[in-house]
């Protein structure tokens, strides 16, 4: 920080003017107590993603059980074998190996924000051999064609609620996304262009943003329940809502939870014989795309992975056993 000095020798602070204690909105107190926070509960605090936040929580939480740790400042004593012993007790539990590298990642997420933050001098999970995975290849099974146009016609009728579920499900399986970015669609966010073509606006992990063109089917299917549901006008407000409990004061602008977008997709899968969750839809658009020749990075950025690994979990085409080279040997 640079000091100016006035023609008068007088030295003069470039910092702007203190708030009075009046427009204060911490108090001394307060503020100290915020300096005062350990850099492993501000690491904690500052994860965004609700899903990251339990994951890790269960993961430390385990950790902290199995070593007596109770204060976080216990953890800057943590080295290498603590580490090692918990991964060994982890396998003995009979824990799958994805579970065990993803209980490790969050530890090592931690020690990597204490690293930066000068806490610590090394992440003590660096070099801990992880276990094995019998495949990256995804467990969450994608649905075949036929099953996938069954789904799309199961809501039957012209109530609102099969409107809206025709409308949600082609939602999920022409643009495949996360339950929570279905969720957090809003009125204004299926309204946008570009270069003349219908675009949705998808609010995904990390707060990251990204524009996907919306395809003709759900665009106009979107458009049905909306002339019904009567809230095609209330932009700020949830696309997709409840149908019940909605009417209340600021319930217009509710929408639909995780939770009810799993239930509905099993809901109506497992009548059709093939009880599934939503994430099945992701895989299957995803799945779709890729058998019709789309590129590997397009899918990426459609899907808003930040890994190619990641995205290639979703490609099962390499399960389809027409495709084994077996079936190409000739004599």
């Amino acid at each position: 920080m640079t000091l100016k000095t006035t023609t008068s020798n007088e030295v003069t602070n470039p910092l702007p003017a203190p708030a009075t204690s009046a427009g204060r909105l911490l108090t001394a107190d307060q503020f100290q107590r915020l300096a005062d926070v350990p850099p492993e509960i501000e690491w904690f605090a500052n994860l965004g993603n609700k899903a990251t936040r339990r994951a890790y929580e269960n993961a430390l939480g385990d950790f902290m059980k199995f070593t007596g740790i109770v204060k976080p400042e216990e953890f800057r004593t943590v080295i290498r074998a603590h580490v090692i012993a918990w991964r060994d007790d982890l396998v003995q539990r009979a824990l799958s190996g994805m579970t065990v590298r993803h209980r490790l990642a969050a530890l090592s997420s931690l020690f990597e924000s204490l690293c930066e933050k000068n806490a610590v001098t090394h992440n003590p999970v660096k070099g801990v051999k992880r276990p094995s995975v019998e495949s990256y290849e995804g467990k969450t099974p994608a649905l075949g064609d036929h099953q996938a146009r069954k789904l799309l016609d199961a809501p039957d009728g012209a109530s609102l609620k099969s409107k809206r579920d025709r409308a949600l499900l082609a939602t999920l399986l022409y643009h495949a996304l996360r339950r929570e970015e279905l969720c957090r669609l809003k009125v204004k966010d299926f309204k946008h262009e570009g270069r003349g073509v219908p675009h949705l606006k998808v609010f995904g992990k990390g707060g990251k943003i990204r524009y996907i063109p919306l395809h003709p089917a759900a665009s106009g299917l979107i458009g049905d329940y909306l002339e019904v549901a009567g809230h095609g006008a209330d932009d700020a407000g949830a696309l997709f809502r409840p149908l019940r409990n909605n009417c209340t004061t600021g319930g217009l602008e509710r929408a639909i939870t995780p939770d009810a977008v799993y239930k509905l997709v099993r809901q109506y899968s497992a009548a059709l014989g093939f009880a599934i969750g939503a994430h099945a839809l992701r895989a299957t658009a995803a799945t779709n795309a890729l058998d019709h020749q789309a590129d590997n990075a397009k899918v990426q950025e459609w899907l808003g992975h930040a890994n190619i690994a990641t995205t290639r979990i979703y490609d099962h085409r390499k399960t389809r056993p027409e495709d084994s080279p077996t079936f190409k040997v000739a004599y």
